[in-house]
């Protein structure tokens, strides 16, 4: 191909194909906003070893820490059912039978009524993740809920930073005493 006939496609196209991208005009938002009481003054024995210790207490799984931030991530995860699992559970009337014996085949139409069920596609997974920021002023918890299907597909992802959450988390960093936190 001659050069002059390349640049005027490959230039053309990336001129094309740089005006479809843009910037976003805002930045994400959680929906629905932390509660108040998700960020609290922090206390003079506040540390990121009392955070993982209350943490650890609830069932969490420390994931992550970052000493210069300030920031613990934890996770728990567990079983349990989810019901609008997309599965159509309409029962099914009828049917199309082909069989046969003997060397005959034969087809019919079935009349009944049945459903469907087994093991396990109620099933999903709940993993809940947290992070805790402590500095100086204050601590900021941040938590999430996901429920992943049995089939591993993501079903529903919520922000859950809610005021019951934060005000049970903050009880129980603030029942840890300062030396017993590892």
């Amino acid at each position: 191909m001659r050069a002059w006939l390349q640049l005027l496609l490959t230039g053309g196209l990336t001129g094309l194909l740089a005006g479809c991208q843009m910037t976003p005009t805002t930045l994400p938002v959680a929906e629905p906003a932390p509660a108040a009481e998700c960020r609290w003054p922090a206390a003079p024995g506040d540390s990121l070893a009392r955070v993982v210790t209350a943490l650890e207490a609830g069932g969490f799984l420390v994931r992550h820490t970052d000493v210069p931030l300030g920031l613990v991530s934890a996770e728990r995860a567990r079983t349990t059912l989810y019901h609008d699992n997309g599965i159509d559970r309409l029962p099914r009337i009828g049917g199309f039978v082909l069989g046969g014996s003997g060397g005959h085949v034969s087809s019919g139409v079935m009349i009944g009524i049945g459903g469907g069920f087994g093991p396990g596609v109620d099933e999903a997974t709940r993993v809940e993740r947290v992070s805790v920021v402590v500095d100086q002023r204050q601590l900021q918890v941040a938590r999430d809920i996901r429920m992943i299907d049995w089939r591993g597909d993501l079903r529903e992802s919520r922000s859950a930073s809610d005021a019951g959450f934060c005000r049970d988390l903050r009880r129980a960093i603030e029942a840890t005493p300062a030396g017993e936190a590892p």
